[in-house]
């Protein structure tokens, strides 16, 4: 197993990001967009999660694929950025035909930086525009770290941010993983730089300085946020062929990379969630063998971006970011 040649979750063929921040509101949007509609799904592991059309990505549910998926700032208002993704997509004849009009369908999760000392005293919703925007930057090369959805994320000791990673498996599936990281948990051991991630990092990707040489013994932890103010949101996304349900178990197998990254993760006081998606560019070979290797793939690219979005990102004075703290 390897990187693929970017590293990001567009290592999957077709797949586009886009990201839009606004300095001073300290908050962003981002948009995973493909050349055509593609099959989605979703698990949601934390206590308090903030979401647009998730309902309609269930196996039994009429609409099969979706349009895009977004990921946003600014807590139960940033679910207008998916908004502005589904009018941009319907200027450019995507969406779901129903009688000849055209329906964008645009799921979205939320994160909540409303504390983060931006300007968020608008009169008029900003995510609208941010997710237009977002739309409008898609392409394969994207910025981590301080950008889009993770440009004012924090958690629980140093400045959350946006990440990304991909890999691709012996039996030539890519699989890739974009994610916020606005975590309640600690992606680094204790007070040192050492990140949880370490035993499955490839390369330097983030740092390449290895497992915590002496970890600190288990002990209680007392939340650092108060309620709804932590979140970590991503998307996992592969070039093989899955329907809803398959995508959902991929989803829910993601999950691990995000326990593994974050400690805590999945508590009442976060909204976690994990979207998947697949482009069906590859049929299974073997349905139970592939789906497997597809499942730890994923885990283990969604470690690595988690990992990555706290080392790529940059302080904005309210939090120092772990280049800043450990050089």
């Amino acid at each position: 197993m390897r990187p693929g040649a970017r590293n990001l979750i567009t290592d999957v063929p077709g797949l586009r990001v886009g990201n839009a921040s606004d300095m001073a509101l300290r908050s962003g949007a981002t948009v995973l967009v493909a050349d055509r509609s593609f099959v989605a799904a979703v698990s949601v592991m934390g206590g308090a999660p903030g979401t647009r059309e998730t309902d309609l990505l269930a196996p039994d549910r009429l609409v099969q694929e979706v349009d895009a998926l977004v990921l946003s700032g600014g807590s139960a208002f940033g679910l207008d950025a998916c908004s502005g993704v589904a009018d941009g997509l319907r200027a450019m004849g995507r969406g779901f035909d129903v009688g000849g009009q055209r329906v964008p369908i645009v799921p979205g999760a939320i994160l909540f930086d409303l504390l983060n000392g931006g300007a968020k005293d608008w009169i008029r919703n900003p995510y609208y525009d941010l997710g237009r925007a977002a739309l409008l930057t898609a392409n394969e090369s994207f910025e981590l770290g301080t950008a889009g959805a993770g440009y004012g994320a924090t958690t629980g000791n140093l400045k959350g941010g946006l990440g990304s990673a991909s890999c691709v498996l012996p039996s030539g599936f890519t699989v890739g993983a974009l994610v916020a990281v606005n975590a309640l948990g600690s992606a680094t051991v204790g007070e040192g730089p050492h990140f949880w991630a370490a035993p499955w990092e490839m390369g330097d990707e983030f740092g390449g300085l290895g497992p915590c040489p002496a970890p600190p013994p288990p002990e209680a932890v007392l939340p650092g946020k108060r309620l709804g103010e932590a979140t970590t949101i991503a998307v996992v996304a592969t070039d093989a062929a899955l329907t809803q349900a398959q995508a959902t178990r991929l989803a829910v197998a993601a999950q691990d990379g995000m326990a593994r990254a974050l400690v805590p993760s999945h508590t009442l006081l976060d909204g976690d969630l994990v979207f998947a998606a697949a482009t069906g560019e590859r049929p299974l070979a073997d349905p139970v063998a592939d789906q497997f290797q597809l499942g730890q793939a994923a885990a283990l690219c969604l470690t690595r971006a988690i990992a990555r979005g706290i080392y790529e990102a940059r302080g904005l004075g309210m939090q120092m970011d772990w280049r800043g703290r450990f050089g």
